[in-house]
């Protein structure tokens, strides 16, 4: 269970994880009981009806998942807030992905210090 701050008060609700099959086998040893393998076409349909009930503050997805689904629904999914829709990136990829520090600033508008500067 997670808690979220919102306008209208806190906003209570379960964590959603939809990925590849060691993504979701990990958070389910974290405690996530509400993990997903989904690929292709399936993965549409199971987002589109995440986000249309409010049980969830959070949805994790995979970047795996993220190359498959069409971009009008990668825009719903960016532009949500509840729930908070997190991309997580590919672990077997050499590609160089967006330091923590530009993340904090692009999507919370905060500079993150680094080294107590």
């Amino acid at each position: 269970m997670i808690a979220l701050s919102s306008r209208k008060g806190v906003v209570n609700g379960k964590i959603a994880v939809v990925g590849d099959r060691e993504l979701v086998l990990g958070y389910r040893l974290l405690g996530v009981e509400d993990t997903f393998s989904a690929s292709g076409g399936e993965s549409v349909k199971l987002l589109t009806d995440l986000l249309s009930t409010e049980n969830y503050s959070l949805i994790v997805i995979s970047a795996s998942v993220r190359r498959t689904i069409p971009q009008s629904l990668k825009e719903r999914l960016e532009a949500s807030i509840v729930p908070l829709v997190v991309f997580l990136p590919d672990l077997k990829t050499d590609v160089e992905e967006e330091p923590l520090a530009a993340l904090a600033r692009r999507v919370l508008g905060v500079d993150l210090k680094v080294g107590g500067k």
